[in-house]
């Protein structure tokens, strides 16, 4: 989007502004629409308003509230320059959607972009211009706790993803009432903390930062993302809220941003506890001249800028050129031509927890259910089935399912628990269900045990409802373990012995160390955090209304002392060899994931033929075609999200074994079967060289095409040059 368009007319604007108010456009502030002064008391806020000292306000909800304060900064303000509402909307705003690493197992991009444009029209009709979404850090640490807003590990796949939620929240107009500003986050790096630790340092090569980390925020900027959100963590020593490499080298300079940078929440303040600002005036200082534009709660700028200017330490050029990014997307959203465009009591009402959004949430929700392990066909179930025992602390929970980052709240006693899902759906049928809690999810009780040992005795089948609560996930959450906490797996322990048939919904913010019930249980689906329809979507997987289709976009790994594990690595100079000592391995367990990126089951079988290629070789200005025959052998129609891989054999670096490159969504009926073509050109061939520039070089090439990124059928081809 062209942001630039609108400077003559800022550049006027900025003219008749006093430095005070140029300073109050830098403010991002208010939590809940409270404003804290540098003596940590509260300010009056309308005072603030009044005299132009805030440029935007947070997490503030209801058009009745918002409507009041954009009244007094456009009506009682020298100049009325609207306020920007900003809020927290991540996984949907009324309509709660799956936690995005959940969403991203979908593998489907037309239905991840339409999430964000649902949560767009409701944000807009509850008066929010700006999301902070979507978060675009690669992550291979699952005991970071925010992995759950995470696309997970892949760079292409992470880059597809963001840029289908920027085009959904923002549409084709920032100005169309129904969009919202996008805020490409955490800029950059933030997955990568040391130890999966929030806010802890990140040090890494530039190569492996440009080659890894990069490029999801570059394609949300591609895609027109108006703002981004810097990280907490400081990057090879150096803040990112302060960090001019990457604000105005990488991002203004090589990717041409036009939008306004922000501080996440105290970020900027929090220099000083970096060792990089004596205090909060020198932490504002190193923030506007690093590339930071909007300083969000530390009020740096608003407080020190005077006595900063007048110090000679920062130049009014500086300032201006802040303010006026952040005006830019005030035009661009249409606040300067109508301040109340988003501000519609009426829309409000008409626009929010709509029943076709609950549709939508209820498909995309099943649709991120990942199937990790269905021994000798125990799913789906049948209507034949007695008795149905559902045992476990998730299986009556509605407050688990919404996830973290839930911003909506007036609608969170609909959201659907596995139990109501079921209970819905055995309605009419035969089916006695019974329930038992039988543990807690955060201490080792057991004074439950004994119930669901004696609900377990009366079931045909068992349904464990296993997980991971909200309180052990998202931001300032990490973890050292990713065991299922608390008694749970002592709980399923003691009901082995009764010999049942099981299977384990797993509803988790994170990937966790399945190793014990992969070797137990037959039947192990990754139910994650799916929001308001989660009960529906679960009970549609389990009785087959639904073929699951769900595929992995992160690695689980068998233990914590693998982290990280993911599926590009590259080849040691002594590579894995079995039986062998002196190559890269674990004496007590295998390199592997327990499950790999790519991976996941369906109720039918997938057959799939060898590949066949248009030519052995490709040129510079070739396509080459890679076919595969992709055949539905079982008995449900079903989903396959076909992969393409490219491994590079031999180049100037290192390569990895191979990279995600393509992927397509195939819907087969039984017995169907399609030829399905991959193109690979010079472009796909393209890798960072040691000089940080992208290119190509001759050589072999393997492509893998398959399932997921382990079990794939192999082509090779050479690209000349």
């Amino acid at each position: 989007m062209n942001f630039k368009k609108y400077d003559n007319e800022i550049d006027e604007m900025i003219k008749s502004m006093t430095l005070g108010e140029k300073l109050g456009q830098l403010n991002m502030t208010a939590q809940g629409g409270h404003m804290m002064g540098p003596d940590g008391k509260e300010v009056d806020m309308e005072a603030a308003l009044k005299s132009g000292k805030v440029g935007g306000l947070q997490n503030i909800r209801g058009v009745k509230k918002l409507t009041h304060l954009q009244k007094i900064a456009v009506e009682q303000s020298r100049l009325g320059i609207p306020l920007l509402f900003a809020a927290d909307i991540i996984h949907g705003t009324e309509t709660i959607f799956p936690i995005p690493l959940a969403e991203a197992c979908s593998w489907n991009l037309e239905a991840v972009k339409e999430t964000a444009a649902i949560a767009a029209k409701e944000g807009a009709a509850m008066g929010v211009r700006l999301t902070y979404a979507p978060m675009a850090d690669i992550s291979r640490d699952p005991r970071w706790g925010r992995v759950m807003e995470s696309n997970g590990e892949d760079p292409w796949y992470n880059g597809r993803i963001t840029e289908a939620r920027v085009k959904g929240f923002q549409s084709d107009d920032l100005s169309n009432p129904h969009s919202m500003a996008a805020c490409i986050k955490h800029f950059a790096a933030y997955g990568a903390v040391e130890g999966g630790r929030d806010y802890n340092t990140v040090d890494m090569s530039e190569q492996r930062l440009r080659e890894i980390y990069l490029p999801g925020y570059k394609a949300g900027i591609d895609a027109g993302a108006a703002t981004v959100m810097v990280a907490f963590n400081d990057l090879n020593g150096i803040p990112c809220s302060c960090n001019s490499f990457l604000l105005n080298q990488i991002l203004r300079d090589e990717w041409g941003f036009e939008g306004f940078v922000i501080g996440d929440h105290t970020s900027v303040g929090e220099m000083v506890n970096h060792g990089v600002a004596e205090n909060i005036k020198h932490a504002g200082e190193l923030a506007i001249k690093g590339g930071l534009d909007m300083d969000m709660v530390s009020q740096s700028l608003l407080i020190h800028g005077e006595e900063l200017l007048n110090q000679g330490k920062i130049n009014i050029k500086m300032i201006d050129r802040a303010v006026r990014r952040i005006l830019r997307i005030k035009h661009a959203l249409g606040l300067m031509k109508d301040p109340f465009l988003y501000l519609d009591k009426q829309r409000e009402a008409q626009w929010v927890f709509r029943p076709e959004y609950r549709d939508t949430a209820r498909k995309i929700a099943r649709e991120s259910i990942v199937l990790l392990k269905n021994q000798n066909q125990l799913h789906p179930l049948n209507e034949s089935i007695k008795t149905l025992a559902v045992i476990g602390p998730f299986a009556d929970d509605n407050l688990t399912p919404r996830g973290e980052w839930a911003f909506g709240g007036s609608h969170y006693d609909q959201v659907v628990s596995l139990l109501e899902g079921l209970e819905n759906r055995i309605k009419g049928t035969e089916i006695r269900l019974i329930n038992a809690r039988g543990c807690n999810p955060m201490d080792e009780d057991t004074g439950q045990l004994s119930e669901a040992i004696e609900a377990a005795r009366k079931a045909d089948m068992i349904l464990l409802a296993l997980g991971e609560p909200l309180e052990m996930i998202g931001e300032a959450r990490s973890r050292i373990s990713l065991e299922i906490p608390g008694g749970q797996q002592h709980m399923v322990s003691e009901l082995l012995k009764l010999g049942k048939p099981m299977a384990a919904l797993i509803q988790s913010g994170r990937p966790l160390n399945l190793t014990w019930l992969d070797n137990h249980i037959p039947t192990i689906l990754q139910c994650w955090h799916l929001g308001h329809q989660a009960g529906h979507a679960m009970a549609d997987v389990i009785f087959g209304d639904y073929n699951p289709s769900g595929k992995l976009p992160i690695s689980f790994p068998r233990s914590v002392g693998q982290i990280p594990v993911y599926y590009s690595d590259k080849s040691s100079g002594r590579p894995y060899k079995p039986n062998l000592r002196w190559c890269t391995h674990y004496l007590d367990s295998p390199n592997s994931p327990l499950y790999p990126f790519g991976y996941g089951l369906s109720y039918t079988t997938f057959q799939y033929s060898e590949i066949t290629l248009s030519s052995t070789t490709l040129s510079r200005d070739m396509t080459l075609q890679a076919s595969i025959t992709l055949r539905n052998k079982g008995i449900y129609r079903g989903t396959e999200v076909v992969q393409c891989y490219l491994g590079d054999v031999i180049r100037s670096s290192a390569p990895p074994v191979k990279e995600l490159k393509d992927f397509q969504r195939i819907i087969l009926d039984p017995g169907e079967s399609k030829e399905i073509i991959f193109n690979i050109t010079e472009k796909s061939l393209r890798f960072l060289a040691i000089d940080l520039q992208y290119r190509s070089e001759p050589g072999r090439f393997i492509i893998h095409i398959g399932g997921n990124s382990q079990q794939t059928v192999l082509q090779s081809f050479v690209f000349k040059g």
